[in-house]
This record gives structure tokens, C-alpha cells and sequence, in this order.
């Protein structure tokens, strides 16, 4: 059975999971990040007796609060409320899967909420080590918090042996883990560095405690930026071929791949020449600029690795169109409309002429009038191709990707969709269904450019 289809305009919903994503992953990084920072250095002000370095610290605690808990937690659930339209096949997977995994994430999520009010709410009326106690128990719960969603993520561009034996942990400790987790570690590290750059570069004027700033968060910034080299390298050796040779034949992702080590190049020469080497750089516009470096290097690499994980599918399980790949003989038989709950209901509601009993008889698709065809053709297109394509505008758009195309040879893809392009599903219809799928791609198509004559025809021409 597959689920209903969910459709997004010209943006696709794919791309809309992507720009969710990206969005909370930018804040949520700096919210694991940022923890050790407030941790880290609070105890240093306390060890130092530096109130002022405290008062600091306070004033960015609540910065930081506003930004992580307010709008890390409003994209984090639009994440949930995304792929749940989006793509619910995998959601449900993941957690069927992994329900001991999420309900221990959400754990660690309680307390991590919980220890950063109290950090905030009651700085200056706890004790020391209490105070710096809830600081440390924030931090290690949300990195945990990473952990965790990180082997359950990582699991869908590659769940190796989960495939055999099926047992969580396999799933978890897949081959992607570690070098996500490192990554992710790093881009915590680096990113926090950079909001922390920015916030005393905007709020505090020239002086001690500007450099004091810039100069112990330097160290974590570089690390950062050697970590998510390091795991970055280790997410491409561990990518399954598949993966790898969608990489190599999207010119795109080709040219960004070039441009995230571009960025992050720039971004660790920045980091070494200013703050590490020469404290007192730190100006708003400096720190404005290292910042959009960083997210921008951040930003790419989230593309890139949403581009190849494919939010909507589990490599070698769910394909994007809603299907488990052992159900793709039995829909090929019967048919990809009879195959779903609310195709079949929506074609017995509106076509009765074609139903045998309660099961659609996939003939009798061929002598409706080719009007109600192409309607049918687009419903399966919906269905079946919605979640990677948009229709004539917007993203991998198939009116253009068809434009000047033949009735046969529309038809000869639908029927081979996986030859054409291998990191395609197969078609999961009847041959009946690739029909009146081809009908409703004829009416999108768009025709060769006026004055542009077939190759053969130039070749014919006197």
C-alpha cells in the first residue's frame, strides 16, 4: 500500500524537507556547540573569579537560549511535519525501527531543556558547582541528543547489515555513523565558535573581554574545522556506490562539492590568520563575514548530503515513490492504482465503469475516453513521481526534461524508468498504467523550440 501524495509546488516537497533541514541543522549545531562554550566557560570565569566574563556569559546564555530552544525547537518539529507528508514510508520506518532509540533521544532531549532553563533561569542564585553542574549536564545531553539522531539519519543513506538481520543495532552502528558523528561534532564546535564571534563582535565594544572571547574560542573553532574535514572524508570513502555515482553524474553536485572545500578552506585560513594568530581582528564586519562563510560552507555540505541521502527514501528499502522494493512485482501485476487504498477508492468513485467487484481491471483503463486518461495518467504521476519531480516549472521539472520527446519513446521510460537513469525506482504499474502515464506526460511536455529541426531532419535537409 503506498500513502497519499502531498504537493508542493514548483519547490517540490523533497526540496522543502531540505530547506527545513538545513535551517534547524544550522541553529541545532550551534545549540550542542554552544553548550560546551557556555560550559566550558563559565567554569572558567568562576575558576578566575572574572564577573565581568560572567556577566558576559549570562547575556549570551540568553541569546543563545532564544535562538536554539524558541527556533531550534519550531524547525526541528516542522522537520517532523515534513517528512511525515513528504515522505511516510521511511518515517514510519525509522520509527518502527528505532522506537527504543527515539524514546531514548527524547529522554535526553527532557533533560537538556530542562538543565538549560535552570542554567539560565537561576544564574546567580545557585551555588558554583551546582550552577556549573546543570552547565556540563546540558552539553552532554545534547550532544547525545546528535548521537543519537545522527545513527538514525545516517541509517537511510546506508543501512548495511540492517538489511539482513534487522536488528537496531546494525541499523544504528551503520556505516555512516561515525563519520557523521564526527562531522557533526566538528560542525558543532566550528559553528558555535562563529555565533559566539558574531554575538561579541555585534555586543560588545573594543577590549579585554572582545579578545578574551576571540582568543579561547579560537582553538574550538580550528578543531571544528579539522573534524568536519576529517568526517567529511570519511562520509564519501563509506558512501554505497549507488550513492557515490549519483554524486559523479550530477554536474551540480559536482561543482558544490568543490565549493564546500573552497569555503572551508577559507573559513580555517580566517580562523588562523585573525583570532588564532592575531587576536584583536575581531570586528563586526570580520566576524559578519566569517559567519557567512561558515554557514555558507555549512549550508552547502547539508545540501550536498540531503542531495545523496534522498530524505524520502532508505537506500535499498523504500523507494521514493512510496514503495518497499519486495512490493514492486505484486503492484507490476496488479497494478500501482489497485496497490494503494485511496487509488483505488478514488477510481471507484469516479470510474465504476472500470471496476471488477472491489479490484480495478486495468483493460478497461484503455476504453475510457482519453480525457479521463490523462486524468488518471496524472493521479499516477502524483502518486508515483511526485515526490522527485515537479510537473512543468520548478524543481527537476519533467515538462522540460521531456520537452520535444515522442509519444514511444515518453512511453519506453516510464516502462524502464531504472534503465534510464539507474538511480530511478522501476516502474511499478501495469503496462495499461505506463499508458495513461505517458498521456498525461504528453499533455506537460513541452514542444522543440520554434525553428529548431531534429538532428536527422538537419542531416536530411537539401
Amino acid at each position: 500500500m503506498h500513502f497519499p501524495w502531498w504537493y508542493v509546488p514548483e519547490l517540490t516537497s523533497p526540496m522543502l524537507i531540505a530547506l527545513v533541514a538545513i535551517l534547524h541543522v544550522l541553529v541545532a549545531h550551534y545549540a550542542v556547540g554552544g553548550g560546551f562554550f557556555l560550559a566550558v566557560e563559565s567554569s572558567f570565569a568562576y575558576r578566575t573569579k572574572d564577573q565581568e566574563y560572567l556577566d558576559y556569559l549570562k547575556r549570551h546564555a540568553r541569546f543563545f537560549i532564544l535562538l536554539t530552544v524558541v527556533f531550534g525547537a519550531i524547525t526541528g518539529v516542522g522537520i517532523w511535519w515534513t517528512i511525515g507528508l513528504a515522505s511516510p514510508l521511511p518515517t514510519a520506518l525509522l520509527i518502527q525501527t528505532f522506537v527504543f532509540g527515539w524514546a531514548t533521544e527524547w529522554v535526553f532531549f527532557v533533560i537538556e531543556l530542562t538543565a538549560a532553563f535552570l542554567f539560565y533561569g537561576f544564574w546567580g542564585k545557585l551555588p558554583v558547582r551546582l550552577h556549573q553542574t546543570l552547565g556540563w549536564i546540558y552539553a552532554w545531553a545534547a550532544w547525545m541528543s546528535l548521537v543519537l539522531i545522527t545513527g538514525i539519519t545516517a541509517f537511510m543513506l546506508h543501512p548495511g547489515r540492517w538489511l539482513e538481520d534487522q536488528s537496531f543495532w546494525s541499523g544504528f552502528f551503520n556505516p555512516q555513523f561515525w563519520p557523521q558523528v564526527v562531522a557533526r561534532t566538528g560542525g558543532a564546535l566550528l559553528l558555535s565558535s562563529l555565533y559566539v564571534y558574531l554575538h561579541v563582535a555585534v555586543t560588545e565594544g573594543q577590549g579585554r573581554l572582545r579578545d578574551l572571547v576571540e582568543n579561547r574560542s579560537a582553538r574550538p573553532a580550528l578543531l571544528g574545522a579539522i573534524l568536519i574535514t576529517l568526517g567529511g572524508l570519511g562520509w564519501f570513502a563509506l558512501l554505497p556506490e549507488s550513492a557515490r555515482a549519483v554524486m559523479s553524474s550530477a554536474a551540480v553536485i559536482t561543482v558544490l562539492m568543490m565549493l564546500i572545500f573552497v569555503l572551508t578552506a577559507v573559513v580555517f585560513v580566517l580562523l588562523y590568520v585573525g583570532p588564532y594568530r592575531n587576536p584583536g581582528w575581531l570586528s563586526p564586519g570580520f566576524a559578519g563575514a566569517l559567519f557567512l562563510f561558515g554557514i555558507a560552507a555549512f549550508s552547502t555540505g547539508e545540501y550536498i548530503r540531503e542531495a545523496v541521502r534522498k530524505p524520502y527514501i532508505v537506500y535499498n528499502k523504500v523507494f521514493g515513490n512510496q514503495i518497499f522494493v519486495e512490493q514492486v512485482p505484486e503492484l507490476r501485476q496488479n497494478g500501482y492504482l489497485e496497490g494503494g487504498v485511496w487509488t483505488r477508492a478514488y477510481v471507484a468513485a469516479r470510474y465504476p465503469q472500470v471496476m471488477n467487484g472491489r479490484s480495478i481491471d486495468e483493460k478497461k483503463l484503455l476504453e475510457l475516453p482519453q480525457s479521463d486518461q490523462v486524468k488518471l495518467g496524472e493521479v499516477l504521476f502524483q502518486y508515483h513521481c511526485n515526490d522527485c519531480h515537479a510537473t512543468t516549472r520548478g524543481y527537476s521539472a519533467v515538462g522540460p526534461l521531456l520537452r520535444g520527446w515522442s509519444r514511444e519513446r515518453i512511453q519506453h521510460l516510464v516502462e524502464h524508468l531504472d534503465e534510464g537513469h539507474f538511480f530511478m525506482p522501476p516502474w511499478c504499474g501495469t503496462p495499461e498504467e505506463a499508458e495513461i502515464l505517458t498521456s498525461y506526460l504528453e499533455t506537460i511536455a513541452l514542444p522543440r523550440p520554434a525553428g529548431m529541426l531534429p538532428a536527422r531532419a538537419q542531416l536530411e535537409r537539401p
